[in-house]
């Protein structure tokens, strides 16, 4: 990590249920294989976090709620936080916090422990991933989009989810934390059982944020959530590598962050070095 401040990208759907985490965690994956060295993905997801099933961990030994006596005393520390977290199979420079399992208690998280949290995720990260998923009713969705880099705004183009629910909650309420409506960006989720409807075009205007990027629910994506196959699939699978590509280099572009740089060592200079006892002069 550089001395520069690290990035956050908040993902916020306007409408519970429509693929807001396959979105942020699909853009994770991107970032982690074509940006940076190391990325932190947040479930801050309280009332409803899904993604240690999409990935097939069904019972994670360590989650946001087991971290709750550090986050009140104010003593995370990144080490602590690092051992908390589940290496993502695939890449080796993501891991992902899983998000608080006991719904009745999502309400008794503080700003001050979400902003700690924040804190330790960017001293620890090159960039930082946060899925709060469409609830604003908890300081962990607050906190984020107040401090976050980028704000992601997921849609569909269904009239109810961009016109409606985006009324309410997203212009509504941004305004009374400091959130500029135009302070969001949009990425457009189209299911697969949904044809036709609203254009991008219309569905961004009546938002007024720009357009990034989109992600289709394929059949083939919903069977990876159901089996959790999730990571595989957008690690290995030749359609999974393709998603949510164009919003990572955007981000990537945007924030001026750097690329890693491969060093191919060649089969005879290996030899070279072997012959020498490793010593490469």
């Amino acid at each position: 990590m550089t001395g520069r401040q690290v990035p956050i990208i908040a993902f916020v759907g306007t409408t519970p249920n429509i693929g807001t985490t396959a979105a942020a965690f699909a853009a994770a994956c991107r970032i982690a294989e074509e940006g940076v060295n190391s990325v932190g993905y947040l479930c801050l997801n309280l009332k409803s976090s899904k993604i240690h099933r999409y990935i097939g961990v069904d019972a994670p030994e360590a989650t946001l709620d087991s971290l709750r006596p550090e986050l009140k005393t104010g003593s995370l520390y990144p080490d602590k936080l690092l051992r908390s977290m589940h290496q993502v199979r695939g890449t080796s420079q993501l891991r992902i916090l899983f998000g608080n399992t006991i719904r009745d208690q999502a309400e008794y998280f503080t700003v001050e422990e979400m902003n700690h949290l924040l804190d330790i995720a960017q001293q620890s990260f090159d960039v930082v991933i946060a899925d709060v998923s469409a609830y604003w009713d908890n300081a962990a969705t607050l906190c984020a989009l107040r401090r976050a880099d980028f704000r992601i705004v997921v849609t569909t183009s269904a009239l109810s989810h961009f016109q409606e629910d985006a009324q309410r909650w997203l212009k509504q309420l941004s305004p009374v934390f400091g959130i500029a409506n135009g302070d969001y960006e949009a990425v457009i989720i189209h299911p697969p059982w949904r044809n036709g409807g609203f254009q991008v075009k219309d569905i961004c205007k009546e938002l007024g944020i720009p357009f990034i990027g989109q992600l289709r629910l394929s059949e083939e994506l919903l069977s990876q959530l159901d089996s959790g196959m999730l990571d595989d699939w957008l690690t290995q699978g030749e359609q999974g590598k393709q998603v949510m590509t164009e919003p990572a280099r955007h981000f990537i572009r945007k924030h001026g962050l750097q690329r890693r740089v491969e060093i191919r060592v060649q089969p005879w200079y290996k030899k070279l070095l072997t012959h020498r006892g490793e010593v490469g002069s």
